[in-house]
């Protein structure tokens, strides 16, 4: 953490929590949660108008496929760009230009059908676009939901927004089957568009005061590099990814495959695809009640390794099954899996990541199922091709519970997370002027028992870890070969004022960590800190 000799407070918590359904006591959470409910209907309605207008285009599977791949790549490729967006720009502005992009696709989605234009490629174009609107939103709604509720109402707040997102899973393949069954695909993509300026018209009521923070507006580039090292130094955050990755680049070949396997079923249509769809929603939200009980039960990586396996044997059960009843209790199933395996994990990730990194932290955690996603439909619409979509889903089903095994034996859960909790305000450098540019150079001088040399080396492994999360660009431990004993911790920062962001972004943890290198320093005065600017951009041989 920051170099300071004075340990910060700590700020109280909120109220308790009143109920699952507290955080809609805050009216501009609900007026936001019903925009987020709107986008979620429209992007459910999207897709399966999508999916299914491209089985009247082709019988490709692979062709059928990409329509996933299409609507996903997008998160994968803008995840990280949008969440630094996210976390720097006005997050109001921001959100409304989502909903007006969104809008715009999808007139153009319902004129191309309109005007019978539309071919597979131009619809994934399309589609891809639309993709990108949907990458741009996620990780903006992400971060201004804890804004909008007390920190104890937070984790109410997020099953709220899982319920957004599954029932409008059910609503949203109903509704657009009904009007593709009555009036046809164009007039689905037609009524997101509509939908989506009323979202946008909502948002302008959001009475938001955009604060610019003291130490002015991270560059993109360089909030994008600290989300990255906070990730790349965070040993929990990596295993949550690997997990969330493997789940879905395996279970996405069912729902990619999904028109294909409906078609299979006796008497299947546009309505058999709908109702699977919508009997997997409803066995997510189902699985809802049961989350607290299988977390009290369960371990993260058992109940990860739980949902996987439900998934399987949903997806060997698809890859066969022929009759519409056996169909809906099993997509009912496969809904409970993924609700219960992404939650399991999204939570995982929410707790280890404090606020002021939380939309990159999140929209990395998005890049890994979306990229997952793209490319699990990819590949498995591609093995489709070459054989079957039985032959796929059997695979799939096969390698996917496999691989989750496979992660949970080689990156276990340790069960300890670092606490994120805001440190509070550290005192700062002060100096009489400030440099105005050069890497800032910070050593940390310690005196410690040539005993303890092995156990000193090993916690600062972990000050390097913290001090790369924080955003220093360079970390480096220094031994003096004449002076058993002394050691110099070097931390490099782009700038002074990045410098000075490392103070701000202390956590409780970070606190603790200071204070177990402390407890070796056996000096007279504390460690002796020196602050010196880089002048020149050759470094040394």
């Amino acid at each position: 953490m920051p170099d300071s000799d004075q340990a910060p407070s700590t700020t109280a918590p909120d109220d308790a929590d009143l109920g699952a359904l507290a955080p809609f006591q805050h009216g501009v959470f609900t007026m936001l949660w019903s925009t987020w409910l709107i986008a979620n209907l429209c992007m459910w309605m999207n897709d399966v108008a999508a999916a299914w207008l491209m089985t009247t285009l082709t019988s490709t599977p692979i062709w059928v496929a990409l329509v996933q791949t299409a609507a996903t790549l997008p998160v994968f490729l803008l995840g990280l760009p949008s969440g630094a967006l996210a976390d720097i720009l006005n997050r109001k502005r921001f959100l409304f230009f989502t909903q007006v992009w969104v809008a715009v696709v999808g007139a153009l989605l319902a004129l191309a059908v309109f005007m019978g234009v539309v071919t597979p490629p131009l619809l994934l174009v399309l589609l891809f676009l639309n993709g990108v609107g949907l990458a741009l939103r996620w990780p903006v709604f992400a971060a201004i939901v804890p804004e909008l509720v007390p920190r104890a109402k937070l984790p109410a707040a997020l099953a709220l927004n899982g319920v957004s997102m599954n029932a409008s899973r059910i609503m949203g393949p109903l509704i657009a089957g009904a009007v593709i069954a009555s009036l046809g695909s164009a007039w689905v993509f037609l009524l997101n568009a509509v939908l989506s300026v009323a979202a946008a018209v909502v948002i302008t009521r959001w009475q938001r005061e955009h604060k610019p923070h003291p130490l002015g507006r991270e560059s993109l580039r360089g909030a994008m590099r600290v989300g990255l090292q906070y990730v790349a130094q965070s040993y929990h955050l990596k295993g949550v990814l690997l997990r969330i990755a493997i789940f879905f680049f395996h279970s996405t070949a069912l729902m990619a495959l999904l028109p294909l396997v409906a078609r299979q079923i006796k008497g299947g249509d546009a309505g058999t695809f709908t109702v699977l769809l919508a009997a997997m929603g409803a066995g997510a939200i189902a699985s809802t009640f049961a989350l607290p009980r299988l977390r009290q039960l369960y371990s993260r990586d058992r109940l990860v390794l739980l949902g996987a396996g439900v998934q399987t044997a949903t997806m060997a059960l698809m890859a066969v099954n022929t009759h519409i009843w056996l169909g809906v209790l099993a997509m009912a199933l496969g809904g409970a899996a993924w609700l219960t395996t992404a939650n399991t994990l999204s939570v995982s990730a929410q707790i280890s990541l404090p606020d002021w990194v939380r939309a990159r932290g999140m929209s990395m955690y998005q890049m890994a199922i979306m990229g997952a996603a793209a490319s699990g439909a990819a590949v498995w619409g591609q093995v489709a091709t070459w054989s079957s979509v039985p032959m796929a889903l059997g695979l799939g089903a096969a390698s996917g519970i496999a691989a989750m095994a496979f992660a949970n034996w080689r990156w276990p859960d340790r069960g300890v997370i670092e606490d994120p909790t805001p440190a509070g305000a550290l005192p700062r450098p002060s100096v009489s002027a400030p440099p105005e540019s050069g890497h800032v150079i910070v050593t940390v001088e310690y005196v410690i028992d040539p005993e303890d040399g092995p156990a000193f080396r090993t916690l600062m492994e972990e000050s390097r870890r913290s001090r790369l999360r924080q955003g220093a660009v360079e970390w480096d431990l220094l031994a003096d070969i004449h002076e058993p004993g002394r050691y110099i911790e070097v931390i490099e920062d782009a700038s002074w004022t990045d410098h000075l962001r490392r103070f701000e972004r202390a956590s409780a943890a970070d606190v603790a960590l200071r204070e177990r290198k402390l407890a070796f320093h056996i000096g007279d005065e504390p460690p002796r800190v020196r602050r010196t600017v880089r002048q020149s951009t050759v470094r040394g041989t």
